[in-house]
């Protein structure tokens, strides 16, 4: 009997435990990821730009090499912008030749296409290659680092100043925080996925080719979570004595793209297992709800056009991170729309939107627009208005 009873109070206890730790899919709800080492780390999603979790995220700290993040923006940017080509070669000066570090031993006057420098970067952490393609696209790593703290600036990174383009620096006016690195890091992988292609890349050769000759050289990834952690597509490396071990780390899984920044972590292992802690917790707590499906859009109203109707659009895609467990076949859409618009209206328009609800809370919206454009209607437009309007009545009545 006794011991009967301390099975069925094993039983309730097993059977409590598990509904404070999962709810009844499966997702894990624990409030917190298991314990993170380093002093400052934050988890948001990238598409929604959602915090999942974040630990002193905006205590200022040196970066070390995840300054990069910032150079590669930059250059992307300048990429997008027509400015610059992955096809352009860059001639190495001796002052980027001569920085230490982390570096890819390029030689003064080397010569090396963008592309190349780009993966040096985002692969080996190159600081030689950084320095270079900071020369390259402003003349000068002065005049770079001016265009980092402008862009920081523009970012709404609040608690960050660049004095180099590397992170080779440690004094104290270089920092940022673990939050406006994820904004950054945000900034460079939504705005071009591209960087991808080689922040996933492992193990690659370049060649050298110099007075001395041609030779050739490995670059080896600095981000071991590649290999480590099977959904890790990149981002960011970075240590120095005084940053200590830091990393941005990228990763994508059944559609959602997670961003986990660590700074400060006490040595390399601790950084890579922090972010995993920080990945697997943010798969294990979301799920994304994309509207790919949207509501069929009726022809709005047009009063003085020339057309008493245009076509409707709903502009982007609704997007909404579940990280509570919620029913996404609960969320509702209803579309809200003015009674009409004043002509002349231009393609673009703003004619209402549709909202998506949960248990009747508002969580977004969308801009629904005109499609097209619809002109003033004029004198003679009016008076071919009721001619039509003639015309069709007496057909009725014929």
């Amino acid at each position: 009997m006794q011991k009967n009873r301390k099975r069925i109070f094993t039983w309730i206890l097993l059977f409590t435990v598990s509904i404070q730790v999962f709810w009844w899919d499966g997702i894990s709800v624990s409030a917190e990821p298991a314990a993170i080492e380093a002093p400052s780390a934050v988890l948001l999603e990238s598409s929604t730009g959602k915090v999942i979790f974040e630990q002193n995220a905006r205590e200022r700290r040196s970066p070390a090499s995840i300054t990069k993040i910032m150079t590669l923006l930059l250059t992307f940017e300048a990429l997008d912008q027509g400015k610059i080509k992955l096809e352009d070669p860059v001639t190495v000066s001796a002052y980027a030749s001569s920085m230490g570090g982390s570096q890819v031993f390029l030689a003064e006057n080397e010569v090396q296409t963008l592309e190349t420098l780009i993966k040096c970067i985002a692969v080996a952490s190159g600081n030689d290659a950084s320095v270079a393609v900071a020369e390259y696209i402003a003349g000068s790593e002065e005049a770079f680092v001016d265009q980092m703290n402008q862009k920081a600036a523009e970012l709404g990174m609040v608690d960050t100043h660049f004095e180099d383009c590397c992170g080779l620096t440690d004094s104290d006016g270089h920092y940022t925080t673990a939050m406006d690195v994820a904004i950054m890091s945000r900034e460079l992988t939504v705005k071009y996925p591209k960087v991808f292609e080689y922040t996933g890349i492992w193990m690659e050769d370049i060649t050298h080719e110099t007075r001395q000759g041609s030779s050739t050289f490995t670059l080896n990834s600095t981000n071991k979570l590649l290999k480590q952690y099977q959904w890790a597509t990149g981002l960011k490396t970075g240590s120095t004595s005084k940053a200590k071990f830091c990393l941005s780390a990228t990763a994508t899984k059944d559609g959602i793209d997670l961003i986990a920044v660590v700074m400060g972590a006490p040595d390399y292992k601790a950084r890579f297992s922090d972010a995993r802690n920080l990945l697997s917790f943010g798969y294990a707590t979301c799920r994304l709800y994309e509207d790919k499906e949207k509501l069929p859009l009726p022809q709005m109203s047009v009063a003085g056009g020339v057309k008493d109707l245009v076509p409707l659009q709903a502009e982007g895609t609704f997007s909404w991170l579940s990280t509570e467990g919620e029913d996404l076949g609960k969320i509702e859409k209803k579309l809200e729309l003015a009674e009409k618009l004043e002509a002349p209206v231009a393609p673009g328009t703003r004619a209402g939107v549709i909202a998506y609800y949960f248990n009747g809370e508002k969580l977004g919206e969308l801009p629904v627009t005109a499609a097209e454009a619809v002109e003033r209607a004029g004198y003679k437009d009016h008076l071919q208005k009721v001619f039509k309007s003639w015309i069709s009545i007496r057909r009725t009545a014929a």
